[in-house]
C-alpha cells in the first residue's frame, strides 16, 4: 500500500483527476469507457488508455460478431446501451442466424465483419462522447491511497502520442483509403500523454497482453497481437498487490489471399437472404439510411485429409500450442488447434474448414477451423494440402499466444476485486474467450465503475435476467481451467434469454442505471406499446371459433398466417415483433415453471454473506467447504450454494452463521 511518502500517490494529487480510469482498448476496454461516460453523465472525465490508440477496438482474431448464445449477449450488450451491435450492423458483410430450424431460444444471431469497417466504426462511435480522453501507452503500477483502494495508475516510461493520423486509422494493409461516410473517425485529436492519472475507480481490461509470448514454431515473439507490445509491467504490479495469477494460452489461424484460392471450386457457406440487425437503433439511424450498410459477400467451406492429418502428427513436437513447449495451463477447449483436434479426435477423416473475408477492402481471408502455432515450413503444405487451396499464398501465418491473467474468483459479480477496492477487472483477463464474452464484462465494470466514482451501491445482473449475469455468477463460482466460452446449454433459463427480447429484459433496467439514452428508451416504449397491442388483438380476434392468441400455441401456425390476420386489424406489423408475441405464447407454460425456480433461488440470492465471514471460525463446516469458502469468498447464499464442493449442508450451516450475525 502507498503511504503519503510514496512518490506515485503524490504525483496524482498535482494532476486532474478522472472520474474513471479503463485500461486497454479492446471490445471490453471500450465497453467499460462508454457504459463509465454514459453512467457518469455529461462533465465526467473518463480516461481510456491504450497501447495504439488507432487500433482501438480492433478484432485480434476471426473478424466475426456473435453465434450461438454470443448473439443474445451481443443483443444484451446492445440492449444496455453498448457498442457491440452498433459496430457489427455497421461493419457486417454476412449475416446469419444460426440454429436457425431450432427453438427460438437457442438461435443465435451472428455476423462477418469487415474488421477495418469494425474498428472504425467502434472509434467513431467512442470519438463522439465527449467524456473520454484516449491516453496512448501502457501502465506499471496501480495506485492505492491510505484506506487500500485503487485511486489511479503510473504510466510506462516513454509512453508517448502514437503519431497515427486519419489515413492510418482508415487505411487498409494495402494503402486504399476507405471511402465510405462510416469510417468517418476523429480520435487522434484527443490522444494525450500524461505520466500518471489519478481516478475514484479503475477498470483493467488487457486481454492477451500481460506478459505476452506468441509462438510460430520455435519462433517467439513479445507480444499479445502481430505487430503490437507486450503490457509487462501491470502483471509485476497485480502479483504485488497480493492477487494470484494464471496462464492461458490461444491461437490463430492462417491468413490467406484471396486471389490465390479457387473460390469457385468450393462449397458456399451462405449468408441468410433477409439480414437481421443486431441493433435496434442500426436500420433507421445509420448514416447512409439503410441495412445491410455494407455490401454482402459469401464464405466458402472446404475440409481437412487423412494425408494432412498425417502431416500435423508428424510435426506434433514443433507445435508449441500443442507440445508443451508454452508455459501455459491451458487452451480454448472448445476453439481447439489443429493439432488438438487430430489427437482429440483421431477416428475423424476430416475436419471442416470456413474460408471466411476479413475485409470488402483488402484480400484477406481468415481459415476458420486451421489454428495452428506449427512452424511456417509446416503450415504452408498444410494449407496447400486443403481443396482448393492447392495454390494459396498465406499473407500471416498462425500463431499461439501465451498471457497472463487473474484467476476469477478474486472479483464479485460486478466484477470488482475483492483485494483491491475500486479495482476492476474484465475480458480476458478474467480467463474468457471471445469478443462477446469481454464486452458485456466491460460494460458490466464501466456502469459499477462509475457508480464507485459516484458514492452509488455497486449492480448485478442474475442468471435469470441476462447471460451476462450467468457468465458473471459462472466466473466468480466456478474457476475456469480454460478460457471461459458461453453456451446456451450453460444458462438454465435460456428460454427467458432469447435473442429476440433482451430489451424487454435489460432496456428499462439500463436506463434506470443511467446508461441507456432517453431515445433508445422511447424507441422501446413504443415497441413495446405496439405489442401489447398487437397482443390484445390476437386475444380478441377468433378463427372458427377459436382465439388467435390460443391458435399461436400451435407449433404447425407459421408466423406468416397471423401476420395476414392482424394487418386487418391494427395495420402491418413486423415479421420480427410478431414472431417475439408467438413464442412468449409458446414458452408460456414453461416460462411460469421457470419462474417459480427463479423465485425460490431468488431467496438464497437476496441473503448477503458479510465481508466477515470467517469460514474456519465455523464449526460443523466440512474441510473442502472451509477451503472453498475460504478462496472465492462468495457475496451471497446463492453463490454459495453454486460453488463446486459446497453440499446444501454447509449452506445450512453458513446460513445460521449469517442469521445469527443478523
Amino acid at each position: 500500500m502507498h503511504t503519503d511518502a510514496s512518490p506515485a500517490l503524490a504525483a496524482l494529487r498535482d494532476l486532474d483527476r478522472y472520474d474513471a480510469i479503463v485500461i486497454g482498448g479492446g471490445h471490453a476496454g471500450t465497453e467499460a469507457a462508454r457504459a463509465a461516460a454514459a453512467a457518469l453523465g455529461a462533465g465526467a472525465r473518463v480516461a481510456l488508455v491504450t497501447m495504439e490508440p488507432a487500433r482501438l477496438g480492433q478484432m485480434s482474431c476471426n473478424p466475426a460478431i456473435g453465434g450461438l448464445a454470443k448473439g443474445q449477449m451481443v443483443r444484451e450488450i446492445d440492449a444496455l446501451g453498448g457498442l457491440m451491435g452498433l459496430a457489427a450492423d455497421a461493419s457486417g458483410i454476412q449475416f446469419k442466424v444460426l440454429n436457425g430450424s431450432k427453438g427460438p431460444a437457442v438461435r443465435g444471431p451472428r455476423a462477418q465483419c469487415d474488421k477495418y469497417a469494425y474498428r472504425a466504426e467502434v472509434q467513431r462511435l467512442l470519438a463522439e462522447i465527449p467524456e473520454i480522453d484516449v491516453i496512448a501507452g501502457t501502465v506499471d503500477e496501480i495506485v492505492r491511497d491510505d484506506a487500500g483502494a485503487a485511486c489511479g495508475v503510473v504510466l510506462a516510461p516513454g509512453s508517448q502520442r502514437t503519431g497515427a493520423d486519419r489515413a492510418a486509422i482508415h487505411a487498409n494493409t494495402s494503402g486504399t483509403a476507405l471511402a465510405t461516410p462510416v469510417f468517418t473517425v476523429a480520435l487522434e485529436d484527443r490522444v494525450m500523454t500524461p505520466r500518471a492519472l489519478g481516478a475514484r475507480a479503475v477498470v483493467l481490461t488487457t486481454g492477451t497482453f500481460m506478459r505476452a509470448l506468441m509462438h510460430t514454431g520455435d519462433e517467439k515473439n513479445e507480444g499479445g497481437r502481430v505487430g503490437e507490445g507486450s503490457a509487462r509491467g501491470i502483471s509485476a504490479a497485480l502479483r504485488a498487490l497480493g492477487f494470484e495469477l494464471g496462464r492461458l494460452k490461444t491461437g490463430t489461424p492462417p491468413r490467406v489471399a484471396r486471389g490465390s484460392i479457387d473460390w469457385d471450386a468450393l462449397k458456399p457457406a451462405l449468408g441468410d437472404s433477409a439480414p437481421s440487425a443486431f441493433s435496434d437503433r442500426s436500420p433507421g439511424a445509420m448514416p447512409l439510411g439503410r441495412f445491410p450498410h455494407l455490401a454482402q459477400v459469401n464464405c466458402r467451406e472446404t475440409e481437412t485429409s487423412p494425408e494432412l492429418h498425417a502431416l500435423i502428427r508428424a510435426n506434433l513436437d514443433r507445435a508449441p500450442m500443442y507440445s508443451g513447449q508454452i508455459d501455459a495451463e491451458c487452451g480454448p477447449r472448445y476453439c481447439p488447434s489443429i493439432e488438438d483436434k487430430i489427437v482429440r479426435f483421431a477416428d475423424r477423416d476430416s475436419h471442416h474448414v470456413f474460408l471466411e473475408p476479413e475485409s470488402l477492402f483488402t484480400d484477406e481471408v481468415y481459415l476458420n477451423g486451421v489454428s495452428t502455432s506449427l512452424p511456417a515450413d509446416v503450415q504452408l503444405p498444410l494449407v496447400r494440402g486443403l481443396r482448393g487451396l492447392e495454390r494459396a499464398e498465406i499473407q500471416k501465418y498462425g500463431y499461439a499466444v501465451e498471457y497472463d491473467m487473474v484467476w476469477p474468483h478474486q472479483i464479485d459479480a460486478t466484477t470488482e476485486t475483492k483485494l483491491v477496492p475500486g479495482l476492476f477487472l474484465a475480458g480476458q483477463i478474467n480467463g474468457t474467450s471471445g469478443y462477446e464474452e469481454a464486452g458485456a464484462q466491460g460494460l458490466v465494470a464501466g456502469v459499477n465503475a462509475a457508480r464507485r466514482a459516484r458514492g452509488l451501491e455497486p449492480v448485478r445482473l442474475a442468471r435469470h435476467e441476462a447471460y451476462t449475469g450467468v457468465l458473471m455468477d459462472d466466473l466468480v463460482t466456478r474457476t475456469p481451467r480454460e478460457p471461459y466460452r458461453m453456451f446456451t446449454s450453460r444458462a438454465e433459463h435460456r428460454l427467458l434469454l432469447r435473442a429476440d427480447n433482451a430489451d424487454e429484459r435489460l432496456t428499462a433496467l439500463g436506463a434506470s442505471w443511467g446508461i441507456v439514452g432517453g431515445a433508445q428508451l422511447a424507441a422501446f416504449k413504443e415497441r413495446m406499446r405496439a405489442k401489447d397491442a398487437v397482443t390484445r388483438a390476437l386475444g380478441e380476434m377468433r378463427e372458427g371459433g377459436a382465439r388467435l392468441l390460443d391458435l399461436a400455441k400451435r407449433p404447425d401456425v407459421e408466423v406468416a398466417w397471423f401476420a395476414e390476420r392482424v394487418a386487418r386489424a391494427v395495420g402491418a406489423v413486423s415479421h420480427a415483433l410478431l414472431e417475439r408475441i408467438v413464442t412468449d405464447v409458446r414458452y408460456e407454460g414453461y416460462v411460469v415453471r421457470q419462474n417459480a425456480e427463479i423465485r425460490r433461488q431468488a431467496d438464497y440470492d437476496s441473503v448477503a454473506i458479510p465481508d466477515s465471514l470467517d469460514p474456519h471460525a465455523i464449526r460443523g463446516l466440512r474441510r473442502e467447504a472451509v477451503e472453498t469458502l475460504a478462496r472465492f469468498r462468495p457475496r451471497t447464499l446463492g453463490q454459495a450454494s453454486r460453488l463446486a464442493g459446497i453440499s446444501p449442508a454447509d449452506v445450512t450451516v453458513v446460513a445460521m452463521w449469517v442469521r445469527r450475525r443478523a
